[in-house]
């Protein structure tokens, strides 16, 4: 339940449960820790939106360790957000009858059936929570390297937005609803997913993700490289099923000659040239943006009738979910890809020596 090698965090809890949570482990004694900052970053992801599960939870962050007069000690700091608007009634069908398209079936064979999957249990998005937070304590570190992670709704369907290089700002009721930093591509996502609530289905969509300013040669050989390491990261939240990066899955259709990134002098140094050029070579980042997409399935949870299995009879018999779920993962998902890509590049950095 933990990623990351010298700033590591380990998420606890179900969805159901008492709390949940992460514990952060490695992070520089003396940081700033904003509190403000932690409940911001909280409330892009909690449930309740228009464009999301009604379930309300507000999301209170409470540090239980690890700091000491608004500063971090260098201890473990202990994060929780306790559960306060479970419906565990809307899952009596459970394990009985396992969800299609859910990690039911899967866990409760794992587990030898000791498995709490109440709202998903130990799988479920809302562990999303604690990644947000951990990555929230991080901002003095940003900021004090001068690097940027932003990331917003890419698509919704067959719905597309414009890369976030040409995006201003985010504001307004739509990029509230939508996390979409393209305000005529919002309208319409919000139009498509109404929509689907109405006919009790859902939807597949696509969080794009860019890190600015990162200076040339953070990351580790191989494996650990900028890249793997987030992508290990990335596939890891729930519903993520492809992550592409830089030109993605179009480069099998370009030549080489298409491709490379010509090298230039800047104010910087050396960095690759042109603005879709890579963000990082070999695991390394370049000095360019890095730029990112994360896919993400329709989510499994759906009012419209499907078939299961019935575990007691091994007969097929329909089901009908009832409860409340996200019709769309992208909008709460881009908070946490966000948080992620933080989460990583800290460590990368920490790793290889980089201090506030």
């Amino acid at each position: 339940m933990g990623f990351g090698e010298h700033l590591r965090v380990t998420l606890f809890g179900e969805s159901h449960g008492i709390c949940v949570g992460a514990l952060v482990e490695g992070l520089p004694s003396g940081l700033v820790v904003d509190e403000q900052a932690i409940q911001t970053a909280l409330s892009r992801r909690r449930p309740g939106g228009s464009l999301a599960s009604s379930r309300r939870e507000p999301d209170r962050c409470e540090i239980l360790s690890g700091t000491h007069e608004g500063r971090t000690t260098g201890w473990p700091v202990l994060l929780l957000i306790r559960n306060s608007d479970a419906q565990s009634s809307d899952y009596s069908f459970l394990p009985h009858h396992p969800r299609p398209g859910h990690a039911d079936l899967p866990v409760m064979e794992r587990t030898g059936g000791h498995a709490d999957s109440r709202g998903g249990g130990s799988t479920s998005g809302r562990l999303t929570a604690g990644i947000v937070a951990a990555a929230a304590l991080c901002g003095s570190l940003m900021d004090s390297w001068g690097w940027k992670v932003e990331a917003h709704t890419s698509s919704i369907g067959e719905i597309t937005a414009k890369p976030l290089a040409d995006c201003q700002p985010p504001d307004g009721a739509d990029w509230e609803r939508t996390r979409c930093r393209d305000p005529e591509a919002a309208v319409r996502m919000v139009s498509l997913v109404e929509e689907l609530r109405q006919q009790s289905d859902s939807i597949g969509s696509s969080v794009e993700m860019r890190i600015s300013s990162l200076p040339m040669g953070l990351g580790e050989p191989w494996y650990d490289g900028l890249e793997p390491a987030l992508a290990r990261a990335l596939m890891a939240i729930p519903a993520a099923r492809a992550v592409e990066f830089g030109r993605g899955v179009q480069a099998a259709r370009m030549r080489g000659s298409e491709h490379n990134d010509a090298w230039q002098y800047t104010d910087a140094g050396p960095r690759p040239q042109g603005d879709g050029a890579d963000g990082a070579l070999g695991g390394f980042s370049t000095g360019a943006p890095l730029q990112l997409k994360v896919t993400f399935k329709p989510p499994s949870s759906i009012g419209r009738e499907q078939v299961t299995l019935n575990l007691e009879s091994g007969e097929q018999e329909s089901l009908t979910i009832v409860g409340r779920h996200d019709p769309v993962i992208a909008p709460r998902a881009a908070a946490v890809v966000e948080a992620t890509g933080i989460l990583v590049v800290c460590d990368l950095a920490l790793r290889g020596g980089w201090r506030p």
